[in-house]
């Protein structure tokens, strides 16, 4: 149930249920479903049309809009996006989020930080959420080209939205969301001056893309290349916390 709390104490009841669809993607399965009945009941045309139900219904499947438990606990940064961690790398922050906006609010300082980039294929939920709990700082759209999202070069040559939050205490975190082959339009449900908790929904991507992270300097990663992150619920980093973390696949 939303909002309730849960704990590592067994506070909490928990059970499965099918997933809600955001109001975001039920016209594009109501379209589907319209477009799969037409050969389906009015030319008779089986063959077309069940394949065609199918897809409508893979199209509601991609705007399913789990709840998630977020963890609380102050200093943990959460993933914002489902999806793999398919880099980790030491880059200097996007331009957009270090430049004075003019808006009295500072950016992120420059200089080297670890960003943690999530692919998102198109079976992940492609709802977005806020990493940490703070103030909306910037909201910056960027046009560009549809590159493979996977490609370390996207960062700076697809079209992107960077997302800048400010804590309360004044550490500040950027996230930006980048559209890559199939996707073609980023959705955002928040603006400068919004105040969201950590976890929030804050907009979308449609059909595959990715989010990469910015932690602030003197924090390292606590997940690793190859892992599977779930948005609102994996704990990316802790705050000041260092240290290298090592994995093996099997």
């Amino acid at each position: 149930m939303a909002g309730e709390i849960y704990d590592n104490q067994g506070r909490g009841d928990a059970a499965w249920s099918w997933p809600p669809i955001h109001p975001e993607g039920r016209k594009f399965g109501l379209i589907a479903v319209a477009i799969a009945l037409v050969p389906l009941l009015l030319l008779d045309w089986e063959i077309l049309g069940w394949p065609l139900l199918l897809l409508s219904l893979g199209v509601f499947a991609f705007f399913r809009d789990p709840e998630r438990v977020v963890p609380q606990a102050e200093n943990a940064i959460v993933a914002p996006a489902d999806g793999l961690v398919s880099l980790i790398a030491q880059v200097e922050p996007p331009e957009e989020m270090v430049a004075d906006d003019g808006s009295g609010h500072a950016g992120l300082s420059p200089g080297p930080v670890t960003r943690i980039s999530i692919f998102m294929s198109v079976f992940d939920v492609h709802i977005n959420r806020a990493p940490v709990a703070g103030t909306i700082r910037r909201l910056v759209y960027i046009p560009g080209k549809f590159m493979n999202a996977d490609l370390d070069k996207a960062s700076e040559e697809n079209e992107r939205q960077h997302i800048l939050i400010e804590r309360s205490d004044g550490v500040s975190i950027a996230f930006t969301q980048i559209a890559g082959l199939v996707a073609r339009r980023i959705v955002p449900f928040v603006k400068p001056g919004d105040t969201v908790a950590k976890g929030q929904r804050v907009g979308l991507i449609r059909f595959g893309s990715r989010v990469d992270v910015y932690l602030p300097a003197g924090t390292d990663p606590k997940v690793l290349i190859g892992q599977k992150v779930i948005a609102g619920e994996t704990v990316l980093a802790e705050l000041g916390t260092q240290g290298l973390i090592e994995g093996i696949a099997q």
